[in-house]
């Protein structure tokens, strides 16, 4: 069982780092086009340096049992996340779609998370475990942030819209 669960642990590993380096591409173009939501603009700035933050520890981990991350998946998955970016920038509520993007890929994270400290537990990767639960708890803690601001965010994107504002950014 210790191959299989070190087998799945890595493959975990690498779709981690992969899906960090996607909501890097995701959140980076968000940042650089909000006017008129400085609150989201400061907690997307926070979460990018968390996440570089989490990449360092995933490599981190990587390095510890020389092993390397997948370039093909953190490639594919950065491409996918800059098209939802782009996606949702040609929208006329592209605040509202972002956070409720935002929101359900912090619940993504948080899944993956849970499930590649079960693995590593399975794998008796306990050096891993430190490193892996700090980066759950700051997608805990950014997935709470969302669900907190999400109601200002909405009545703040009706104001603009009522007042003839721009309010999409």
């Amino acid at each position: 069982m210790t191959d299989a669960a070190y087998d799945v642990f890595i493959d975990g590993l690498r779709n981690a780092h992969a899906m960090e380096n996607q909501a890097l591409s995701i959140m980076q173009p968000q940042l650089n086009r909000l006017e008129h939501y400085p609150q989201v603009s400061a907690l997307l700035d926070r979460h990018i340096r968390e996440t570089e933050g989490q990449i360092q520890r995933l490599d981190q981990i990587f390095e510890s049992l020389n092993e390397s991350a997948s370039g093909l998946k953190d490639t594919m998955l950065s491409l996918s996340g800059s098209m939802a970016a782009v996606t949702h920038s040609m929208a006329t509520d592209e605040i509202l779609k972002n956070s409720l993007a935002n929101f359900a890929f912090e619940h993504f994270e948080i899944a993956a998370y849970t499930a590649l400290i079960t693995a590593a537990e399975q794998a008796n990767m306990a050096q891993a475990l430190p490193l892996l639960k700090q980066n759950l708890d700051e997608e805990l803690a950014m997935a709470s942030d969302i669900h907190d601001g999400l109601p200002d965010v909405v009545r703040q994107y009706i104001a603009l819209s009522a007042s003839g504002q721009r309010a999409d950014i």
